[in-house]
């Protein structure tokens, strides 16, 4: 084994010790927490070294460097996540390797998505990007809408051809209300989730918590981690 596969391997079972633990301490199952690893500034080799390691789900955030990556790991068994903010002029990029993005926030982003998706005859996982930060019309610091638009929203993605609505994400605020509060939020985002599902069953998937708040996210009800430093080392700084 590689030192970088030895050290991927240490990471990734301190990773599932602290999501075992946090799922134990909730009553919760193991299996109801699905692990994404966060691979953005990361080579596509060592998206191989997880492949090998039995990850699944990764996520990338800048579409200049997800798409080659996808590209050159496309015999891969993963299924990949665009958790970034999306400008619609790369839909059509991130389209054609992204099978659920993370991150919509506004109707023109539904419409561009759709139009791609059909163009490739695909059908994309959405989740809505609830900012808790955001006053009432308006997108969060992070993306996101705020939490009243998101009923509105999801009807947009239930309407919208080649689209299926998966459920909600969001990022822990860095201010307002819940500044600091990493539970509260999350706690927050499960109580959007729960009158989002009512009137949209299938949409049960609720993506909250990173490397230093993934403890948090499980106790308040997370259904997938999204993990990078934790797993992969604390990340270059982007030139």
């Amino acid at each position: 084994m590689t030192d970088r596969k030895t050290e991927l391997a240490a990471n990734l079972a301190q990773v599932e010790e602290r999501i075992a633990a946090a799922c134990t301490a909730a009553g919760r199952k193991r299996e109801e927490v699905t692990l994404i690893v966060v691979t953005k500034t990361y080579p596509a080799s060592d998206v191989r070294l997880l492949a090998e390691l039995g990850v699944r789900h990764v996520a990338e955030n800048r579409d200049q460097e997800a798409g080659p990556k996808a590209a050159e790991c496309a015999d891969l068994p993963l299924i990949w996540h665009f958790v970034g903010q999306l400008q619609t002029n790369k839909v059509r990029s991130v389209s054609s390797y992204a099978d659920v993005v993370q991150s919509v926030d506004r109707k023109r982003l539904v419409d561009a998505l759709s139009g791609a998706a059909v163009h490739t005859a695909r059908e994309m996982g959405v989740l809505i990007q609830v900012a808790l930060d955001a006053d009432s019309g308006e997108r969060g610091s992070r993306g996101g809408i705020g939490p009243d638009g998101v009923e509105a929203l999801a009807e947009s993605v239930i309407a919208a051809e080649g689209l299926r609505l998966d459920g909600l994400m969001t990022v822990a605020p860095l201010a307002g209300p819940y500044e600091g509060r990493p539970r509260a939020a999350f706690d927050r985002l499960a109580e959007i989730s729960s009158r989002l599902r009512a009137a949209h069953p299938a949409a049960n998937m609720v993506s909250a918590g990173m490397s230093s708040d993934l403890e948090e996210a499980v106790a308040a009800g997370a259904t997938h981690v999204r993990v990078g430093t934790a797993v992969l080392g604390v990340r270059p700084p982007l030139r």
